[in-house]
């Protein structure tokens, strides 16, 4: 008994040891194959395919959410909305999973990854309520309003707009500063207001009866929304300070705190444009490098081999490189870092040309000048020498 206990335990012990090993031997738990699918994978999210697929995909479902607010639409083409979700649906969710796969740690460091989530989680909450709560929930309308949202999905697929949100960040502790000084004047101009016309006896009760009132009505006045029908009711309750009142908030709130918040957004706005055009620029000049660097690499292998193959063939390196040129065509790139060909050579070479151009227009005036001088020098010789030249000229 002792003896079959100790094979059976040997044997268990084997075949551990042969699970572990097959597991080894698994090509799925190759952790090099591993990373090879996650470059494949990263190639796939990072190539232009990729964006112009999932840009058309939420531009085709904000389109026909657009249609499904028709109710008639709607009941016609209800297959139609229900495919096109679930579509939509799936590739936002095929999405996510193969952004996560491939970088499962920092996916969750990035502003716009965290949006595409929430994203994501508006895309499944009605999903959800009619699973939990029925089709009749009385805040599933809510749910599906808030569907619009889904259109977000497009900003990390454009830089412009995604400058405009940088912009719009960078103003965020600016712009809390304006608000906070507005809203300041506007409470001390709400409390005056409702002192001086919110009377019982004969006050503009609709407008200023109370401070909630009078914030409303001062914003109105600061957009400079319908301030003279606001200020014609005070004036037909005979204040004779409402005109004082009206312009003094008006010059402060409207041209004075409303365009110190424009000024501010247009200024970081054009700081955040600059910076986008240097990068821009920046990546232009690393692609110019990278294929510049790819055609010298290239033509560089091609005389290497034009130099291994002088020692076979019984030509000189001219006559190989001769033969090299006639197999080019004019479409070929060609990289030259001679002097000849640099901007400030080229910038001189022209305006030495010029100078010349100018110096020959010059000179060309000079001849005809010297030709009608000696044209005139000829009208006023005499006669008899005219003569004597001419016999000359006959001889």
């Amino acid at each position: 008994a002792e003896q079959l206990s100790e094979t059976l335990s040997l044997n268990k012990i084997q075949n551990r040891a042969g699970d572990v090993g097959s597991v080894a031997e698994c090509p799925e738990f190759n952790p090099w194959k591993d990373r090879q699918c996650q470059a494949f994978v990263r190639r796939v999210i990072r190539s232009h395919l990729f964006q112009i697929i999932m840009i058309s995909t939420v531009s085709l479902n904000a389109f026909l959410t657009v249609l499904w607010t028709s109710y008639k639409i709607r009941y016609r083409l209800y297959r139609v909305f229900e495919i096109s979700e679930i579509i939509f649906v799936s590739i936002c969710t095929s999405e996510f999973a193969m952004k996560v796969y491939v970088d499962p740690i920092d996916y969750w460091k990035d502003g716009y990854n965290m949006l595409d989530v929430f994203i994501l989680i508006i895309i499944f909450i009605p999903y959800v309520l009619r699973k939990i709560k029925g089709k009749h929930y009385p805040y599933h309308n809510i749910a599906e309003g808030i569907q619009s949202l889904r259109i977000l999905k497009l900003i990390p697929y454009s830089r412009g707009i995604r400058t405009l949100i940088i912009a719009v960040g960078q103003t965020v502790y600016t712009v809390a500063s304006v608000l906070t000084l507005l809203f300041v004047l506007m409470y001390i101009f709400a409390i005056l207001g409702f002192c001086l016309f919110g009377i019982v006896e004969n006050g503009d009760l609709n407008n200023w009866g109370s401070l909630a009132l009078s914030f409303f009505t001062l914003f109105s006045l600061a957009t400079v929304d319908g301030w003279t029908n606001l200020q014609e009711q005070l004036d037909m309750r005979n204040f004779t300070l409402s005109r004082v009142f009206t312009i003094a908030f008006i010059l402060l709130a409207s041209f004075i705190f409303l365009n110190m918040f424009v000024g501010v957004m247009i200024m970081h706005t054009e700081d955040s444009i600059k910076k986008f055009e240097r990068e821009l620029m920046l990546e232009r000049q690393v692609t110019l490098m990278e294929e510049k660097q790819v055609i010298l690499k290239r033509q560089q292998e091609e005389v290497d081999r034009l130099m291994k193959t002088q020692s076979n063939v019984g030509k000189s390196f001219s006559e190989l490189v001769e033969d090299f040129k006639k197999t080019l065509r004019h479409t070929d790139p060609m990289v030259l870092d001679d002097f000849g060909t640099s901007l400030p050579f080229i910038d001189v070479y022209l305006s030495t040309l010029d100078n010349q151009d100018s110096t020959v227009n010059k000179l060309q005036e000079l001849y005809y000048e010297i030709v009608n001088v000696l044209c005139l020098m000829l009208e006023d010789l005499p006669k008899e020498k005219s003569q004597s030249l001419q016999r000359l000229e006959e001889k």
